[in-house]
């Protein structure tokens, strides 16, 4: 039987240096820093996911932005400049995921509520872009959170990147569909034990466009915790 744990992934993957070029690219930016945030001491290191270890929603993202996770240890905290984080905690507070509408550090006594949050690659990549070989050299610690995560029933895909990862991750677990789902906003679609909805990431573009509203956002969370925690019927 397999002794593996939460705590047991968590240090695997604070401590991979797989990606050469992430890894230079992570710890350069922790060692430059930007004027904003030239005091902090950045974490340049691969970033865990985190939240509540009994979730039905396991929400992935793309990767931890260079001055946001990969300063703050949390993926979708930190950067002041950045839309996504803000955008995300806000509709996961206004959708009881979480007490507080922003998540500042892993310091700041968060607890999330029935959700945990990970991203498809652990270490931010130069111009947000992770090659081929640097997902799938990250994707086994996804199958393994899902494995680590019993109570997990619905997967919510932050963009097409993390749609199709997740696709891969599954389909490596024995979980496969035939023709492969497309993405988007809304998509829905059962895989395996699991039921997989899509969103556009709340990126600053797709904020700024109008292309990701807030309300948008709030609705496919709503949505999620409708299949996970259906109201019942007289």
């Amino acid at each position: 039987m397999s002794r593996d744990r939460l705590g047991d992934l968590v240090a695997d993957i604070t401590s991979c240096r797989r990606c050469p070029r992430l890894v230079a690219w992570r710890e350069s930016v922790a060692r430059t820093k930007v004027a904003r945030f030239r005091h902090d001491v950045y974490w340049g290191r691969p970033v865990p996911g985190f939240g509540d270890p009994t979730a039905h929603l396991l929400l992935v993202g793309l990767a931890p932005a260079a001055h946001g996770g990969n300063r703050t240890g949390r993926v979708f905290t930190g950067d002041s400049r950045g839309v996504s984080g803000e955008m995300l905690f806000a509709a996961l507070h206004r959708t009881g995921y979480s007490p507080r509408p922003r998540s500042l550090s892993p310091s700041d006594g968060l607890r999330l509520r029935d959700v945990y949050i990970a991203a498809v690659n652990r270490c931010a990549p130069p111009a947000n872009k992770p090659t081929t070989a640097e997902r799938d050299a990250c994707l086994p610690f996804l199958a393994r959170e899902l494995r680590l995560l019993p109570r997990v029933r619905v997967i919510l895909a932050l963009g097409g990147y993390a749609w199709d990862a997740l696709l891969r991750a599954l389909a490596d677990e024995g979980y496969q569909v035939t023709p492969k789902p497309r993405f988007g906003h809304g998509a829905e679609v059962s895989v395996g034990p699991y039921i997989l909805l899509g969103s556009y990431h709340p990126s600053q573009q797709n904020a700024f466009t109008g292309r990701l509203t807030p309300r948008m956002l709030q609705d496919v969370l709503e949505r999620a915790r409708g299949i996970t925690h259906p109201a019942t019927t007289e």
